[in-house]
């Protein structure tokens, strides 16, 4: 792959969302968000860090890091969508069988735990969906079965199975789990509540995303001016299309340039971007950024950031552990950060892109740049941290999710 970065150039590029899409990730159903996350045990807003040592050395105005490693006890954004999808998913169910409209107040009232408690949701995951789905599973008094692929380590199954989960472990790679869960559900008649969507199932994979604009409201409330840029990473591209669309809506011509992050051992988005349409990619070697190895997008997902992603890119294994090793031993005036593999792969596309000044030059990041990241994940599988940092998350001074 020649040039890490591809500017898009696709024919709906700059196009309004599609009136679904617009509608998932609106500023009213952000608000319906806002109102479930309150429901929920330490639901206050994650940090945002300004990292003014960072900015300095790379020539920015700017450069200001949104920790998700701290959301919902948790360790990852993640904690957002599955869990909210199912609450929604049960309020609905809820609606109907009781003949009548149950408010979000209700969610944890008796009589709608009484109807989760016949419910069963499944999916597959790399670690963090899972963990939210079966975290929410516990709160409603359903039952959440999660399928795990090969390369999903026994720490980060451990992590979700301490919420009750049932756990399936299934050959292959993450896309086979995902099939796998489909196919079981289907049987059993269970509920899939996939974060990555396919053709006839995209209304729950919306509300998963849909999640996770909370995040970005956050964000906006904090900042004197909105972004000039932002990284956002991706593996199937439900968070980097909930993030950059929600902006898209709630900025408008203000909107930020938005970069697309995949690894490039497993750069489905960007194979897509290239080709024009979701493709699925070769699985070659496995990808330091376990949560980021997905081979194939998001169809919604890729609809959405062919409207509203300015780029897409991908970056090498080395800058993703370079990531984790800088923000755990930090400039002066910064703080330290605990970001898991994958959680720093948004930072990493960023200095991929310092490293060649052409490019960097042509994106307009220089000295006016207020640049935006997510740290999408901390220590989620603490063992391997301590492996790459040399250091424990606990030493830097993070709590375990």
């Amino acid at each position: 792959m020649a040039d890490p970065y591809l500017t898009n150039t696709l024919a709906t590029y700059g196009k309004p969302l599609t009136p679904q899409d617009a509608e998932t990730l609106s500023v009213e159903a952000a608000d319906r968000v806002a109102k479930v996350l309150a429901l929920r045990e330490n639901s206050a807003a994650t940090p945002l860090h300004a990292l003014p040592g960072l900015a300095g050395e790379l020539g920015l105005r700017s450069l200001h890091l949104k920790d998700e490693g701290l959301r919902l006890g948790l360790g990852s954004f993640k904690a957002l969508g599955g869990a909210y999808a199912l609450m929604i998913l049960v309020q609905e169910e809820a609606s109907r069988r009781l003949g009548r409209a149950v408010q979000i107040g209700e969610l944890l009232s008796d009589e709608v735990r009484a109807v989760a408690q016949s419910m069963t949701f499944a999916c597959a995951t790399d670690g963090n969906h899972g963990r939210s789905v079966a975290q929410g599973a516990q709160l409603m008094g359903a039952k959440a079965v999660i399928f795990v692929h090969a390369g999903v380590s026994e720490g980060r199954v451990a992590a979700i199975a301490r919420f009750g989960a049932e756990m399936v472990r299934v050959a292959g790679n993450y896309d086979d789990s995902v099939a796998e869960a489909a196919r079981v559900s289907v049987e059993r008649g269970w509920t899939v509540l996939s974060d990555t969507s396919w053709p006839g199932y995209e209304t729950i994979p919306g509300l998963v995303a849909q999640g996770y604009t909370a995040l970005v409201r956050e964000i906006l409330a904090e900042l004197d001016e909105p972004p000039t840029h932002v990284f956002l990473q991706a593996g199937v591209g439900g968070f980097a299309a909930a993030v950059a669309g929600h902006l898209a809506i709630v900025l408008g011509d203000r909107r930020p340039h938005v970069t697309v992050v995949d690894p490039a051992r497993a750069a489905c988005l960007y194979e897509s971007a290239r080709q024009g349409r979701p493709l699925k990619v070769e699985e070659t070697q496995p990808t330091i950024m376990a949560m980021l190895e997905c081979y194939e997008p998001s169809p919604v997902a890729f609809r959405i950031l062919e409207r509203v992603a300015d780029g897409f890119m991908t970056v090498d294994e080395d800058v993703a552990v370079t990531v984790m090793r800088r923000l755990a031993d930090p400039l002066p005036g910064d703080p330290a950060i605990v970001a898991g593999e994958s959680g720093g792969a948004g930072l990493a596309g960023l200095l991929t892109v310092l490293r060649d000044p052409v490019l960097a030059g042509r994106l307009g990041i220089g000295r006016d740049a207020r640049v935006l990241v997510v740290n999408t994940e901390g220590a989620t599988d603490p063992a391997l941290y301590e492996k790459i940092v040399g250091r424990s998350p606990q030493a830097i001074g993070r709590a375990l999710p």
